[in-house]
């Protein structure tokens, strides 16, 4: 290998666990495990490091809040301590949750993988949410200031559910009495999501359907064989609209909120731009005119953790990085 590599970077989430090395000069031989195929991060760690040079540092994003040497993965029965794991590895190993990583990448997206939904302008140094569903559901945010971005980790995909009419007020209260003690966003805008929605609906309707997976359900929705299957797909981005909307104002991000994770580029951006995505993200009532400026993208780039961990690393060694 012609590069120096100074770092193992991992972005960890639900479903998929993205390996790759890096150093000054970008992210190289990036590889996707499957989380369900091995024990714990130490295994997979291990299968993607045989045969390559071994850094002496590692940072790895994980879906959950970090804090603590003990980590869950909130999504996946993954449980280790940070210490342990970095002795394992013999690697100083710096833990960093998955949303933080995505914020620190987005200003490296290349343009090819960057695609408005809907208008509005970003304005230059100004603050920029990040969204994501895939397994789970994501959030973050870029704050500007002093002439650079700070990275905001959070659990915004933990917020209580934003239910606005009788309908979806129904589909709630069926969760609430069958499945759980808090209707957060994640709940209804994941690929779990959509199987909840997809149980309460043909329950409250009375439909004997059979059991679907994730994807069935959206390709039923987009055939148009299956009238459950579309109203829930259709719930589903209407609530992600309406929670990038509360995260655009929460955190005044009029330099655009960027939708991430791995259900969003499968639907495609044709389909996204049709639907209640962007209508639900601007109805805000009199601030609605103030929504309708801050532009929406969608990132198709399944490697935009890595970008961000690359970044996190090199500020972490003091090594070149972006201005």
């Amino acid at each position: 290998m012609a590069y120096m590599i100074s770092m193992l970077i991992a972005d960890i989430g639900g479903t998929n666990a993205r390996f790759a090395l890096a150093d000054a000069s970008g992210v190289h031989d990036p590889q996707v495990l499957q989380v369900a195929a091995f024990p714990g991060p130490l295994e997979a760690a291990a299968h993607y490091l045989a045969g390559k040079p071994r850094p002496a540092r590692a940072v790895f994003a994980v879906a959950g809040p970090v804090g603590g040497d003990m980590f869950e993965l909130t999504n996946f029965p993954w449980s280790f301590s940070v210490s342990a794991l970095s002795a394992a590895l013999g690697l100083d190993l710096t833990l960093i949750n998955d949303f933080h990583a995505q914020a620190l990448g987005i200003p490296d997206v290349d343009a090819k993988n960057l695609k408005p939904i809907g208008g509005g302008t970003a304005q230059p140094r100004s603050n920029i949410g990040i969204i994501g569903p895939g397994t789970g559901l994501g959030v973050g945010a870029l704050v500007y200031g002093n002439g650079k971005y700070l990275a905001v980790p959070g659990e915004g995909g933990h917020v209580t559910l934003p239910v606005l009419n009788a309908r979806e007020a129904a589909i709630r209260d069926w969760l609430l009495q069958t499945k759980y003690s808090h209707i957060s966003a994640e709940r209804v805008c994941s690929g779990k999501g959509l199987l909840n929605l997809y149980d309460a609906i043909r329950a409250l309707d009375a439909k004997p359907l059979p059991d679907l997976a994730p994807e069935d359900i959206t390709a039923r929705a987009f055939d148009g064989t299956c009238d459950v299957c579309a109203e829930c797909l259709d719930l589903m981005i209407a609530f992600l609209g309406r929670v990038a909307g509360n995260l655009a104002l929460t955190t005044g991000a009029l330099g655009g909120v960027y939708f991430t994770g791995g259900i969003l580029p499968r639907l495609g951006i044709d389909w996204l731009t049709k639907s209640r995505l962007r209508a639900e993200f601007i109805a805000k009532g009199r601030h609605s005119g103030y929504m309708d400026r801050i532009p929406t993208f969608l990132v198709d780039d399944p490697f935009l953790p890595l970008k961000g961990l690359r970044q996190y690393g090199l500020d972490l060694t003091g090594d070149a990085s972006r201005p």
